[in-house]
């Protein structure tokens, strides 16, 4: 298999690879919108799990990982369910980990088991402790390829940053212990802007913030009468949708029509009608610098007043007064 990625280029796959991502527990991530809700109300916002996870699959094997970390990059989103993040909404989880707690389960009780096993890999090994996998993850605030990938597949995508300055990111990206750094602050403060862009302007964009509330609250309905069972998040987002409209509940349909790209909001910390903080997502990458590794904000007022400027919006949140729907 030859993947031709947008931001990474081209690279011929491994038969393991290959066959992991034919498998249907990753096919149904082409499902599953990055975004949540946000294709409903912007159809331009429709970057996909499956492009993240193949991402932050090519991004590792880019940098140096091995076939055993680009296989658990590429797994490592696969227990997303329906619409990402909106299940943490309807369940009211602060900390935006449902995926993570149900992960365990859906990879044992999925495919993905037996294509690792034939290839004499054995899949608790792999998947079930990321913590021996440097590249594909590191607490905030430093970088990693899950952090890196889908700020710039979404920020380019998006029309925010350009293909030339993506490749000049990932130009002066060193790898030191199998962990990411960077070489020059002009970089990290250009990394650290758009990663703000993503975290604060785009998740918390007031749009984005009305369709992920007025989706919970479908959803959420959906459970309380029996339309929904919790089973059916680890289907696709059209699927859902579908079970949704087919049920013909007034009250479903009627929310359902509230998310359109028609939609007109406003944020108003004054007369606002939804109010919501997302989980605190900081970032703050280390340079080399002299031989020592030191936090861009040490080396950066720029950096320092971008972090405290997305902090203060993060634990502010977003208030948002509806003008249409």
């Amino acid at each position: 298999m030859i993947i031709n990625d947008k931001l990474y280029g081209e690279f011929i796959l491994d038969p393991v690879l290959e066959e992991l991502i034919l498998s249907e527990p990753v096919q149904r991530l082409k499902g599953i919108h990055q975004g949540g809700a946000s294709f409903l109300v912007n159809e331009k916002w429709s970057e996909t799990r499956f492009d993240h996870s193949v991402g932050v699959m090519l991004l590792i094997r880019k940098l140096g990982g091995s076939l055993e970390e680009q296989i658990a990059g590429l797994l490592h989103d696969v227990s997303h369910t329906a619409f990402s993040h909106v299940i943490d909404f309807v369940f009211d989880n602060k900390e935006e980990d449902y995926h993570e707690k149900i992960y365990s389960s859906v990879v044992k009780n999925s495919e993905i088991p037996t294509i690792l096993a034939t290839f004499n890999y054995n899949y608790e090994d792999l998947v079930l402790d990321d913590s021996k996998w440097t590249l594909l993850e590191q607490p905030a605030p430093e970088l990693c390829a899950d952090r890196v990938d889908y700020t710039l597949r979404d920020m380019y995508t998006y029309g925010i940053i350009s293909l030339d300055e993506v490749q000049d990111f990932l130009k002066d990206i060193l790898v030191i212990e199998g962990k990411m750094y960077l070489q020059n602050i002009e970089v990290a403060e250009w990394f650290v802007e758009t990663y703000y862009k993503e975290v604060i302007d785009f998740f918390m964009d007031p749009l984005n913030v009305y369709a992920y509330d007025m989706l919970a609250k479908t959803l959420k309905r959906s459970l309380e009468k029996n339309i929904l069972n919790v089973n059916d998040f680890l289907k696709r987002d059209g699927e859902l949708l579908n079970k949704i409209k087919a049920s013909n509940d007034k009250e479903l349909l009627s929310l359902l029509r509230k998310l359109n790209s028609d939609v007109e909001v406003i944020e108003d910390r004054e007369n606002y009608e939804l109010h919501r903080k997302n989980k605190l997502r900081m970032i703050d990458p280390s340079i080399l610098k002299d031989g020592d590794l030191i936090s861009a904000s040490r080396l950066s007022e720029k950096v320092r007043i971008l972090g405290e400027v997305a902090y203060e919006k993060a634990t502010r949140g977003m208030y948002v007064k509806i003008i249409s729907n």
